[in-house]
C-alpha cells in the first residue's frame, strides 16, 4: 500500500522508534508531545505540542496512539474527538492503532492466553485501558480500521536489566513458575509499520506484542549478567523480597500469564526480530558498542 501520513500521538519511548521507522520507510511522520521544547524527534518527523494536533489529525491517514488513559479515559478522545469525527466522516482516517496491555487479561494463574482470549483485567490502569479499548472500537466502528495492539512489558536501549547491574542495584526476584511477556521497542515498531502497510477493511483486530518466550524475571536477570561478565546478583525469594516492593510493584506481581503471539504474527506476515530476550539483551548491548565513543 502507498505510504500515507501517520500521527503518533505520544513521542515517547515506543512511539519514537516507530515514528522513526515509518519516516525511514517513506511515511509522512508527524508526533505529539505535552512539551515540545523538552522533547525530540526522530529525523524526518514533525514534532507537534499535543495540544495543537487537531489539524494534523483531520489530513492524517494512520493515527498510532500510545498514550495512556487517565482517570478521565483516554487523553486523545477527550483532547481531539471533534477532530477524529472528522476524520472518520470524510474517510481520511483509514487506520487506527491503540498501544494498549497485556494486562486486560488479568490474572490466568500461568495459563496461556491468545489473541482471542476474552479481557478480565483486575488492576485499575488495566481497567482503565480496557475502557479505552472500548472507547476506540466505538469511535471508529464501522469506519476505519482498529488494531488493538496488547504489549507486554516493553525493554529495548537504555530501558533493560543492564542499567540496574551496572549501577549495583539490580534484584533476582525468584518466584518458580512466574512469566513475564515482553516486547523489544523496535518490534513494537516493526509491528505497526507491518499493519500500517496493510490495506485492511473497517473492522477490529486484537494484536500481541510480545516475543515468543515468556519467562521469569530472574532467568532474564541472570542472563543480562552473564553478558556484562558480571555474577548474577544473589537470588532472593519473592515471599522475602514482596516487603520492600512498591504497590506497583506488587500489582505486576500478582499476576501470571503466558501471552502467545501466533495469530499475531501470521496477520502481520512477519517474525520479530528479537524472538526471546536473549536476541534482544545481545543487540542492546551491540547498539552501545557502537555508540559508544572511540578511545
Amino acid at each position: 500500500m502507498e505510504a500515507g501520513m501517520l500521527l503518533v500521538a505520544g513521542l515517547g519511548y515506543a512511539g519514537g522508534a516507530v515514528a522513526r521507522e515509518a519516516a525511514a520507510a517513506g511515511w509522512r511522520v508527524a508526533g505529539t508531545a505535552r512539551d515540545p521544547d523538552a522533547a525530540s524527534a526522530p529525523p524526518g518527523v514533525a514534532l507537534l505540542p499535543f495540544a495543537a494536533a487537531g489539524e494534523a489529525i483531520r489530513i492524517a491517514s494512520h493515527l498510532l496512539v500510545t498514550a495512556p488513559p487517565g482517570e478521565g479515559g483516554d487523553p486523545v478522545l477527550a483532547a481531539h474527538g471533534a477532530a477524529i469525527e472528522a476524520a472518520l466522516r470524510a474517510g481520511t482516517l483509514r487506520w487506527v492503532g491503540y498501544v494498549s496491555t497485556t494486562g486486560v487479561y488479568g490474572d490466568r494463574g500461568g495459563a496461556e492466553v491468545d489473541e482471542a482470549t476474552p479481557p478480565a483485567p483486575g488492576q485499575p490502569r488495566s481497567l482503565r485501558r480496557l475502557e479505552a479499548e472500548k472507547a476506540w472500537r466505538a469511535a471508529t466502528e464501522g469506519r476505519a480500521a482498529l488494531d488493538l495492539m496488547r504489549a507486554g512489558g516493553i525493554y529495548g536501549p537504555g530501558r533493560s536489566p543492564f542499567e540496574e547491574l551496572r549501577a549495583g542495584t539490580a534484584r533476582r526476584i525468584v518466584k518458580p513458575g512466574h512469566a513475564f511477556s515482553r516486547i523489544h521497542r523496535d518490534d513494537i515498531a516493526r509491528a505497526v509499520l507491518a499493519a500500517i502497510g496493510q490495506a485492511l477493511p473497517p473492522a477490529v483486530r486484537v494484536l500481541h506484542l510480545v516475543d515468543n518466550e515468556p519467562a521469569e524475571s530472574a532467568e532474564v536477570l541472570a542472563h543480562a549478567a552473564r553478558l556484562l561478565g558480571l555474577p548474577p546478583p544473589p537470588a532472593i525469594a519473592f515471599e522475602e523480597a514482596r516487603a520492600r516492593m512498591s504497590p506497583m510493584a506488587l500489582s505486576f506481581w500478582a499476576e501470571n500469564r503466558r501471552v502467545a503471539n501466533a495469530a499475531t504474527k501470521a496477520a502481520l506476515g512477519i517474525a520479530w526480530r528479537y524472538p526471546t530476550f536473549r536476541e534482544g539483551l545481545a543487540a542492546i548491548l551491540a547498539e552501545e558498542g557502537r555508540q559508544r565513543p572511540a578511545q
